[in-house]
């Protein structure tokens, strides 16, 4: 037992974590209007980021890289402000934008092309296995597992595998596997049915490897890999027209490598349109939570601030996630999040929506030149809405959205997927009407 135990912690000693944040992330456009895809706020007080680094830190794996491009200056701030290592182990996490160099001078134009401009960054002969994660996926996995799967297969690479219902399996990578979870056959996005019909898995083999595949006849690529460190940095060097993981590298790779799938059954959202974002996020207010932040043995990590407890007067609250630092007066709440030093004035309502919060307390409020105070306006009403960081809302301010809602961009706001989205910082005049009002 005790040298399984040793050999696992060498295992992951060997291990280099990579998240891929590099996108725009123009799906979940405003929420990334001036931020990283990973920096994205997270019911009320987390990042996107904070998923799969704790799922790293709390699987032994304390090297880590987080790549990307776009907006990276609040996740930058926010990866140093949270994740520090002490000096007597070699733990880092690392930010690693685009760069101009005597190879290369072009933006990252793939998943795969954004590790090999980083190859020169990355390798390190110590290294054994690469493990390669999304930055915008909330689920809590032991990476200790998916290495054991991937050891044990003798396999160059292993994909994290996920059953799916058809409706939704044409937004993944699919695969076909053998009944020793050898990967066949992957398809990124399929998109025909025809092909959709090749690549179902029959419920008996599903059955085999001990998960649940009822109503969900698909396997999915989760987006997350490990690779053997050699074949990663071979097959990204000799291959330069293999520029994603899931369209080219991974299907490619089929012919030449052992290629195995890890079954995974446990909760899994890819938050990459607002519509998820605003759906798995409402659901955390419920009773039963699909995802539980707090486990005593696997938490999830963010940055500690030192901010008071909420402060609610008179106020009526349902179902709601409340930060530190908020401040809520005679207001009514219900199946919210309202995040950290958020403000909540007089006899405001607020339904199903998400307040992102503030990024800091606002001393003087009525000294703003708008002479609008961030949070909430006395006697607003917000509905199906995600209020981002530092928006200011006037007074009598109706705010609704509706799934028959449009996509459209306006003053400070925008609609997308019938969900109202107020930008980062936007002042929205008193008496304004937004969405189905």
């Amino acid at each position: 037992m005790l040298k399984a135990h040793y050999e696992l912690h060498r295992l992951t000693r060997r291990t280099m974590g990579i998240v891929l944040g590099g996108g725009r992330g123009t799906r979940l456009y405003p929420l990334t209007k001036y931020r990283a895809k990973p920096a994205v706020p997270l019911c009320g007080r987390y990042r996107l980021v904070d998923i799969p680094l704790s799922n790293c830190i709390n699987s032994g794996i304390m090297r880590i890289v987080v790549l990307t491009q776009f907006n990276s200056h609040s996740l930058n701030r926010h990866i140093m402000n949270t994740y520090h290592f002490d000096e007597f182990h070699r733990g880092s996490v690392t930010i690693l934008a685009a760069e101009q160099t005597n190879e290369t001078g072009d933006w990252f134009q793939g998943t795969a092309d954004a590790v090999r401009k980083h190859l020169l960054h990355i390798y390190d002969p110590e290294i054994s296995f690469y493990l390669i994660l999304s930055g915008d996926q909330l689920y809590r996995m032991e990476y200790k597992e998916l290495l054991n799967t991937h050891i044990a297969k003798n396999a160059d690479i292993t994909v994290s595998a996920i059953p799916v219902a058809r409706e939704h399996a044409h937004q993944f990578g699919i695969m076909q596997v053998d009944s020793n979870g050898k990967i066949t056959q992957f398809v990124e996005k399929p998109k025909s049915d025809e092909i959709l019909e090749q690549l179902t898995t029959p419920s008996s083999l599903f059955e085999e490897f001990g998960i649940n595949g009822e109503g969900k006849p698909y396997l999915a690529s989760m987006g997350v890999y490990v690779f053997n460190a050699e074949v990663l940095i071979k097959l990204l060097r000799e291959h330069l027209e293999w520029i994603d993981f899931g369209k080219q590298l991974i299907p490619g790779a089929l012919k030449e490598h052992k290629v195995y799938a890890h079954m995974f059954d446990g909760f899994w959202e890819d938050i990459g349109t607002v519509r998820s974002y605003y759906e798995v996020s409402i659901a955390m207010t419920t009773d039963a939570p699909p995802f539980e932040f707090h486990d005593p043995d696997q938490p999830i990590y963010t940055h500690r601030r030192a901010l008071p407890g909420a402060k609610i007067s008179n106020a009526e609250i349902d179902h709601a996630i409340i930060c530190s630092g908020v401040k809520i007066a005679q207001s009514k709440i219900s199946n919210s999040i309202i995040g950290i030093r958020s403000v909540i004035r007089p006899n405001a309502i607020i339904k199903e929506s998400i307040l992102c919060g503030a990024d800091s307390f606002e001393i003087e409020p009525t000294r703003h030149p708008s002479g609008i105070p961030m949070g909430i306006g006395e006697g607003s009403y917000i509905e199906k809405a995600i209020i981002d960081h530092n928006a200011r809302i006037g007074k009598n301010v109706i705010i609704i959205g509706s799934n028959d809602l449009s996509n459209a961009d306006g003053d400070g706001f925008s609609i997308r997927d019938g969900i109202v989205v107020i930008h980062k910082n936007a002042i929205i005049s008193n008496n304004t009407k937004i969405g189905k009002v």
